[in-house]
């Protein structure tokens, strides 16, 4: 999975590709995570399933996004591990791994308020999978 960001008006985004879908979608959430903090220094204390139906892929990426923001504004947590066990273009199952997010061991870098629906993609590709997303900050 390779990622990086992209500077928007405004508001910061990702690029990102992966030689399959599952891959395209963990590599997503860990690089929107890695805006956030330093994934690493999370500690695998709990977990969260999440499934998720769309009406096509992205569609399903922004849900699927919007779904880590909510838990971390919600339940205060912070993720470092996911794992996506099944997907297809209208739906999703993934599990998370964070802990409880604690300002002063996890460097809080941004604070993403949700994710956009501008200039979102989603394709494959000869290569794999690319997806391009823009949060709101």
């Amino acid at each position: 999975m390779r990622y990086r960001t992209v500077e928007h008006t405004a508001d910061i985004g990702i690029e990102v590709e992966a030689g399959d879908l599952a891959g395209l979608f963990e590599g997503a959430a860990l690089a929107m995570l890695s805006l956030l903090l330093d994934p690493r220094a999370v500690s695998p204390a709990v977990e969260r399933s999440i499934e998720l139906e769309a009406g096509d892929v992205e569609e399903l990426m922004f849900r699927w996004l919007g779904e880590l923001i909510f838990f971390t504004e919600a339940e205060g947590l912070a993720f470092g591990e996911v794992r996506v066990e099944a997907v297809s273009e209208t739906g999703l199952a993934a599990t998370v791994v964070g802990e409880a997010l604690d300002p002063e061991r996890h460097d809080i870098r941004l604070e993403i308020k949700a994710v956009t629906y501008h200039e979102m993609l989603v394709r494959r590709g000869p290569q794999g999978w690319s997806a391009r997303v823009i949060f709101d900050v």
